[in-house]
């Protein structure tokens, strides 16, 4: 079997910062408020004019300019995205012309949250069949532009941003057991629709929004969470205590630190996103693993465990060894 590994990261967010006291001028809410329930304290909102499209344009020469990234052989990207920039043409194909790639595959995938992991998955298995030998995976959302501004429960999560992984085949094996799953009788707790239908009952209000039963999500995130992580450990043959550092998604900040408490992994351990980006969906991994490795809280040789987990309900998560040189990483982002 052939073997992979992640040679490098990227990342970017768009130059508009959102503090939460952007809220208390259109709801009825505060920066207290916001921090206590959620943990966040800024996000970030694309421009007028930006799309899903130039974010990973901008993450990938990001990857580049850190690590003298060669695109040219790239044999296959992989775009998660719930925010694409039209259905047809894909955000892949528009980034293949872009980055100057010829001959290689491109598609999108929709798993909202756990996006980025499928990715990774997708990766893995491509080049584990032989037919791949470098990757492009990205991750990347513009959840502005889908959240309704009058939703308080809502709206206070979400940011915008991107991040890039580059996956390529290699000797020594660094990205290990993966697993993923789907539970769509819980479909109709968040979703976002253009069409209206009843999904199990439920009827699906069709306004391009995203509608989220915030109490169902965060119990069954909980539950995903605490399970998903002791199942990678268990297929992988470890124990929680040899991971080195936890790159779950990053919806919430209080939920993380309940899950962790529950597991009784010291909090220093959780690499999260969420407080500075928002909930960035299928781009809250790559940021998080993007910010470890800056501030040098992960470095090489560290045993990492991903797992996503979001709307669908969709999850995947995998195991890797972290190659990366952090140092390399500038403070452009």
């Amino acid at each position: 079997m052939n073997s992979s590994t992640v040679k490098a990261l990227g990342a970017y967010c768009p130059h508009t910062k959102v503090d939460n006291s952007y809220f208390e001028g259109i709801l009825d809410t505060s920066d207290t408020w916001i921090r206590e329930r959620t943990g966040i304290e800024s996000r970030y909102f694309a421009a007028e004019n930006e799309y899903t499209g130039d974010m990973c344009v901008n993450a990938a020469l990001d990857m580049q300019k850190n690590f003298n990234v060669d695109f040219s052989d790239v044999d296959f990207i992989i775009v998660a995205s719930m925010t694409p920039d039209q259905t047809i043409p894909n955000v892949a194909s528009q980034i293949q012309t872009r980055l100057g790639i010829r001959n290689t595959g491109a598609v999108d995938i929709c798993c909202a949250c756990s996006g980025f992991c499928y990715g990774l998955t997708m990766a893995k298995g491509l080049i584990a069949a032989g037919c791949c030998r470098k990757i492009l995976v990205f991750g990347a959302e513009i959840m502005s532009r889908i959240i309704d501004f009058k939703d308080r429960n809502t709206c206070i999560l979400f940011g915008d941003g991107a991040g890039c992984a580059l996956v390529e085949r290699s000797e020594e094996n660094t990205v290990f057991e993966c697993f993923s799953g789907t539970d769509g009788s819980m479909g109709k707790e968040l979703y976002l629709s253009t069409r209206n239908r009843y999904v199990n009952g439920a009827e699906i209000i069709a306004d391009g929004m995203v509608h989220q039963n915030g109490r169902a999500v965060y119990k069954w995130a909980v539950n995903t969470l605490s399970e998903g992580l002791r199942t990678l450990a268990s297929i992988n043959g470890i124990t929680l205590d040899d991971v080195d550092c936890f790159l779950p998604h990053s919806a919430n900040y209080r939920m993380l630190e309940a899950v962790f408490k529950g597991l009784g992994i010291p909090m220093d351990k959780c690499v999260d996103s969420v407080r500075r980006y928002g909930n960035t969906s299928a781009a809250s991994i790559p940021l998080a693993w993007y910010e470890g490795l800056r501030t040098g809280r992960i470095r090489q040789g560290d045993t990492l465990m991903l797992l996503g987990f979001g709307a669908g309900f969709t999850y995947s998560g995998l195991c890797l060894r972290n190659t990366i040189d952090g140092s390399r990483i500038g403070q452009n982002v």
